[in-house]
């Protein structure tokens, strides 16, 4: 059998390298516009890296302060954090995908059906209403996270060291990620129900962040090629996502992987509980009109 984290590792370079060359070409079209980042920009770019690659996410935040700041436009904004954060999430993948220990194979599948959901759900699932999804995906997360709780309490037989699934735990969570990778298509997160997912499968905690990563860094990756050859971005806001946020995924991953396996389960019940919130936040925001 081929090695399978090198082939995964080996294709994210390459779309990786074709990204760049897309934006670069993309970059030399935009004559005088300016492209130095700010230093407010450049820590926005830490900032919601360094939350990313702890499992809490970064399109929320990234929204919430380029709104705040009035730094995109609103036609814009979706195409400059997609470009702006996609060399940021393969970075995540890269460095979880090699350190980390987990099935290879697992990895591989699970990051193929979220792709599948993710193209299904673009046809389908962004059908459905968002709302009564949102709020049911946060109850069911809230109520994870209380037995996570009363379990890291001592009050439930604890798990989570298996690295890999078989059998019926394997097809249950395959089919689970194909529908959070169709959910992406809602703007629905899928951090904390991953998380759930393996911490409920009796995964070690470590093993979501390959799968979460790679699984986000691939789409990433594709739709960032799509906005820049659309030239849907803002380039300075962009670039400021980019050079800070490395840096923010390189301190948070170093935190992750020597995080001791109880204060990273904590580490999971408050992802998960933000997640929940957040969920409930925005399913309570009256629609947008067109």
């Amino acid at each position: 059998m081929p090695d399978i984290r090198l082939l995964l590792l080996s294709a994210l370079g390459l779309l990786s390298a074709l990204f760049v060359w897309h934006w670069w070409r993309s970059l030399r079209g935009h004559g005088t516009e300016r492209l130095r980042p700010t230093w407010v920009q450049l820590l926005i770019g830490f900032a919601v890296s360094f939350l990313d690659t702890l499992g809490i996410g970064s399109l929320a935040t990234t929204t919430t302060l380029f709104k705040a700041l009035r730094m995109v436009p609103d036609e814009r904004l979706p195409g400059t954090m997609i470009v702006g954060l996609t060399l940021t999430v393969a970075t995540q993948a890269f460095i979880f995908i090699a350190k980390v220990d987990i099935d290879p194979l697992l990895l591989l599948l699970m990051i193929s059906t979220a792709l599948f959901g993710g193209w299904l759900g673009a046809g389908i699932v962004s059908r459905l209403p968002r709302r009564p999804i949102q709020v049911g995906m946060a109850v069911a997360l809230l109520v994870a996270a209380l037995f996570m709780t009363v379990s890291q309490l001592g009050r439930m037989p604890e798990g989570g060291t298996a690295l890999t699934l078989d059998g019926g735990a394997l097809w249950l969570a395959l089919g689970v990620n194909l529908v959070l990778g169709a959910l992406i298509m809602l703007g629905i997160g899928n951090y904390g129900p991953t998380f759930v997912l393996l911490a409920a499968l009796g995964m070690d905690p470590r093993a979501a962040f390959p799968i979460m990563m790679g699984s986000g860094a691939f789409a990433a990756l594709i739709g960032g090629i799509a906005f820049v050859k659309r030239q849907r971005q803002v380039n300075q806001p962009a670039l400021g996502l980019v050079l800070g946020g490395i840096p923010g995924v390189v301190v948070a991953a170093l935190l992750v992987t020597n995080l001791p396996i109880a204060a990273l389960r904590w580490l999971v019940i408050g992802v998960v509980v933000y997640a929940a919130l957040t969920m409930i936040r925005d399913a309570m925001r009256p629609p947008q009109r067109p």
